[in-house]
Order: structure tokens, then sequence, then C-alpha cells
């Protein structure tokens, strides 16, 4: 069955009109493992907002892949008025990079690693915590690319307690997925713009005095609903949940 989009590729310079090429690993990905031909769409994005449809005019394969595009129209999207960060713990394995890669085509606006005091994965300074970053950062476009996104949400520093509950004061909302709390989301007043921190705790839960800290900052604790949620899966069915309550999806 044909696809009903196009495909999405990442460029960095994004032409208004006119002709362009995309090259690179991006251009290997189109040529190679998409195989796209002449006559065929696809869609460049900066990552930022910034769109345009395109025919393929030329393919050059193997290592030095090249396509030729003509743009057919360039459109902006603007980010939504009230943004969603997610601030997800260290997760073990490939977990983490899998929370990522759902939160991102969930619609996550930006990701925010957390060192939470019970997470496995510890991410230390030096080159080892360096590729783990990167990886995540990877996913992040991988996913934005998959689900057609206009955005790829920024993956940034890794921050401690201390540093996500100074984040906390700085937002319109901010809410910490607890499974022992009895607040609903559904209970809670959501602002209609301005950014929602969303706290994912580890496989082993938030301890007490990270609670404490965070709510002690602002942030409410909150619950899904009757069941415990996987770290790597709790963050995209937050997300749905706010989509659903909130402006976001209309």
């Amino acid at each position: 069955m044909p696809e009903t989009t196009p495909p999405v590729f990442l460029t960095a310079a994004l032409p208004a009109s006119g002709r362009t090429t995309l090259d690179g690993e991006e251009a290997r990905h189109a040529a190679t493992v998409r195989r796209l031909r002449v006559g065929e769409h696809l869609v460049l994005s900066d990552g930022e907002g910034g769109m345009a449809r395109c025919v393929v005019e030329a393919v050059q394969a193997g290592r030095d892949a090249a396509l030729t595009l003509a743009i057919e129209e360039h459109w902006i999207e603007e980010p939504p008025a009230l943004r969603v960060i997610v601030a997800q713990a260290l997760a073990k394995g490939d977990r983490g990079e899998l929370a990522v890669e759902l939160a991102t085509e969930a619609g996550a606006d930006a990701i925010v690693p957390w060192r939470a005091a019970r997470s496995v994965a510890r991410w230390e300074e030096g080159a080892r915590g360096d590729k783990a970053l990167t990886r995540w950062r990877t996913t992040a476009r991988a996913a934005a690319k998959q689900a057609r996104r206009a955005h790829v949400p920024e993956v940034a520093e890794p921050a401690n307690t201390r540093e996500l509950a100074e984040l906390v004061q700085t937002v319109s909302r901010a809410l910490v997925l607890e499974s022992g709390i009895t607040t609903r989301l559904t209970e809670i007043e959501l602002p209609p713009r301005g950014d929602i921190l969303l706290i994912v705790g580890p496989e082993g839960g938030i301890t007490d005095e990270e609670l404490t800290t965070l709510t002690d900052a602002g942030a409410t604790a909150i619950r899904l609903g009757p069941t415990v949620l996987r770290t790597s899966t709790a963050a995209a069915v937050a997300l749905g949940a706010l989509g659903v309550l909130t402006d976001r999806w209309k």
C-alpha cells in the first residue's frame, strides 16, 4: 500500500524555492534505503519548523549519493503554544532510547535527561556519557523524521535533581508522574500556553527526597491511571493524554 505522506529528510539549508541538492547520509538513506526515484516526492525539513515539498529530478546513488530536487512548496510550521518538555530519568540498556523515540513520536518538544538517584545508568562525565547523549539525540532526529514532524526536539545536557528543580521554577506547570499519588492528570488545571515540564522517574521509582525537592520547587505529583507504566513508555502515554486535554492537537 502506498504511503499517504512523503518521507521527511533533514537538511541544514532549506531554500524557499528553486532547486536544491540533498547529499550526505540523508541522501544515502533516500537513494539506497528508501530507493526514491525520479518523479517521486519527499519533504525536506530544517528541524526548526521549515518544510519544503520537493520532487526528485535526479538520483546519484552510492558512496557519494546525492538527489537533485525541485521545490514545489515551502512553508513554516510554528511551534505549539503549549510546549511539553520531558525530563526523562536515565534508564538501563536501550530503554532510555526507546523512551526518547516514543516521546518524540508522541510530540515532546524538548527532552532533558535526568540523573535520578535510582537510575541504573549513570552517564558519567567523559566519552561514555557523551556517546550516550549522542545516541539520544540521534534517536530523537530519527523519530521526528519517522513521525513527519517539522520540529526535532532538543535533547539537552543531562541534569541532576537540583538542576531539574531549578527548571521546575521556570515553566508554566510541572508534573511528576508517580504511581502512589491519588491526584489524576484529569484533575489538574493546565495552561493554554507556555511550557509544561513532565517528569518521568527511573525503573526503581522516584525517591521521597527527590519528590520533596521537586514539589517544593512547584511541581505537582500526579498519576495517569491504575497501572504502573515502564519508564520507557510513561512519557508517551502522558503526552497522549495531554494532547487530548489541551489544544495541542487542534
